[in-house]
């Protein structure tokens, strides 16, 4: 996890998203810390003070005093600085949530600040927990301490969700990340219950120390009106600005035409096509929220070169990865400077939805199994027989593929697609992908003694198994969605079980496969085969069974 956030700061350094994330990790940090000390409640008052000694000699030493507030300063300078840049406030409720959090967390702060930190700097006062718990409970049972923490936290969690949702190892941990993001606000809330109950049975409940003096009360609450009413300011001018922008750029004819299929639309210079699909109620496909981390926006450009400004060196490397040709760009990304005609394209209905796990590109195993014979047979036998030759076809296929760690997803016609690797690594996946052809195919051989006693014939049938770079989701429309995987490696399996009949093989297996499992193919000659659709030959191997490779 700790390597994800690296990467992301490496790839991205002295950028206003790397300050932003570096600034947030901090403060997460710093919260989270915050949180454990409160649980430490729930074993005992002395036992959350303790900890919270090795918190302050921490936070309160001079380099993390200053890192922190540092942190804490550029975040929201570069919060507000990312509001006004936003040219539309239409977002996927997610990011909605997260910016409405962070920007409650100021006022939130701003008393339990001045009574703590500054009260402890400024008049020498102790924060203790024997003098704010009992202060916070005596104030409104502490609600506001609650808000606080849990808007903070939730905050930070969206904002961590929201950076690595698209990383293979957050997806694989993201149960224990929810699970401990929901736990330690809860652990954190009751440990401050339990330090307020066992003040309250204790005198020092009753003697909380030297309290704090009027004058000293007054200017600490000067110092939370200051806080609030300087980011209250701050904030309102941010939004005002905005306002102002828009009125001086309608009012001047400060406007680009983007001309779409449908229709033609006027949007602010500056404004991305994305923003401006968003802001006139434009159906646009965007997976990854707008940051160019995949393709899915991306839109054909016509019109003067001059008006679109080059790519940024993210969106080039997105367009090179998918090979896009000249003149197809990342909606979110293109800023046009004059009229230009946009045409999206993937599609996206008014009434799309987003796939389960949007987004979700990872290496599978692939597998497809296909009947041969089938139109002769359907030929000689009645529908029913049919199907029930169907049903006994789809068990094996089923039961094998569940059995070796797979996910069967899709049964057409008498083919099916499965998909490994789903909850582990490739090398796995692929083990497990060649247990499951081994499983298969002597599965079917043993129905085949029934087959042939009962429909004069048995059943032959093709494996094709490929590895590589899939996005995994549902897919569909409506009601009608299906989970399943897409791209190029799930076309290069289908047609590797083609192949099967070229070769007069059972089994053809890419050598992709055979590398991530290693497992070696024997005396099975290698082909470098060009296959339809692709540009490049692909390494392959053709085999007469299944039982001429290892299973393991």
């Amino acid at each position: 996890m700790a390597g994800s956030f690296l990467t992301l700061l490496n790839s991205r350094p002295g950028s206003s998203r790397g300050l932003r994330l570096a600034s947030g990790i901090v403060l997460f940090a710093y919260v989270a810390t915050h949180l454990l000390n409160h649980a430490a409640g729930l074993v005992s008052l002395a036992a959350a003070e303790s900890s919270r000694e090795w918190f302050v000699a921490a936070w309160r030493s001079l380099p993390l005093t200053v890192v922190f507030y540092g942190a804490l300063l550029v975040h929201i300078v570069l919060a507000l600085t990312a509001l006004h840049a936003r040219r539309t406030l239409r977002m996927p409720p997610l990011e909605w949530g997260r910016i409405v959090l962070g920007l409650s967390v100021p006022f939130l702060l701003a008393s339990h600040f001045a009574f703590t930190r500054l009260a402890h700097e400024r008049f020498g006062l102790q924060d203790d927990y024997t003098r704010v718990v009992t202060t916070l409970w005596a104030n409104d049972a502490g609600g506001r301490q609650m808000a606080l923490m849990c808007i903070a936290w939730l905050h930070g969690c969206i904002g961590i969700h929201l950076v690595l949702r698209h990383r293979k190892g957050w997806r694989e941990r993201f149960h224990l990340a929810f699970a401990a993001a929901l736990l330690l606000p809860v652990l954190a809330g009751l440990g401050f219950l339990a330090m307020a109950r066992e003040l309250a049975s204790s005198p020092a409940a009753r003697a909380p120390g030297a309290p704090v003096g009027t004058a000293q009360a007054a200017q600490l609450a000067a110092a939370v009106d200051w806080i609030t009413v300087s980011f209250g300011a701050a904030l309102a001018f941010v939004l005002s600005s905005r306002l102002w922008r828009s009125w001086r750029e309608q009012r001047r004819g400060l406007l680009v035409t983007l001309t779409y299929p449908s229709r033609t639309v006027a949007v602010p210079r500056g404004w991305s096509v994305l923003e401006a699909s968003r802001e006139h109620g434009i159906p646009h496909l965007s997976l990854c929220g707008g940051r160019a981390r995949c393709s899915t926006c991306r839109v054909r450009v016509a019109g003067d070169p001059a008006n679109c400004p080059p790519p940024s060196a993210q969106e080039r490397r997105t367009l090179r990865r998918i090979g896009a040709p000249a003149g197809v760009r990342l909606a979110c990304q293109l800023r046009p400077l004059g009229p230009v005609a946009v045409t999206p394209l993937l599609s996206a209905s008014a009434s799309w939805r987003a796939p389960r796990q949007t987004g979700v590109e990872r290496e599978v195993g692939v597998l497809f199994v296909d009947l041969r014979r089938w139109t002769t047979l359907s030929e000689r036998h009645l529908p029913h027989d049919l199907a029930y030759v169907l049903d006994r076809f789809f068990d094996v296929v089923g039961q094998a593929v569940r059995e070796a760690g797979g996910v069967p997803n899709q049964f057409i016609g008498d083919s099916v697609m499965a998909i490994f690797g789903l909850d582990t690594d490739l090398a796995t996946a692929c083990r497990q992908a060649l247990r499951a052809a081994h499983a298969i195919e002597a599965g079917i051989d043993a129905e085949n003694e029934r087959f042939r006693a009962e429909l004069g014939q048995p059943l032959g049938f093709g494996i094709g198994l490929h590895a590589g770079r899939a996005v995994v989701g549902e897919v569909g429309w409506q009601e009608t969605r299906t989970f399943t995987a897409v791209g190029d490696a799930v076309n290069t399996a289908a047609r590797l079980q083609e192949l099967c009949k070229s070769f007069d093989a059972r089994l053809v297996v890419s050598q992709d496969v055979l590398d991530a499992a290693g497992v070696e193919a024997g005396s099975a000659p290698r082909h470098m085969l060009p296959l339809r659709g692709r540009r490049k030959s692909l390494a392959l191997r053709a085999l007469a069974s299944a039982r001429d490779l290892p299973a393991d």
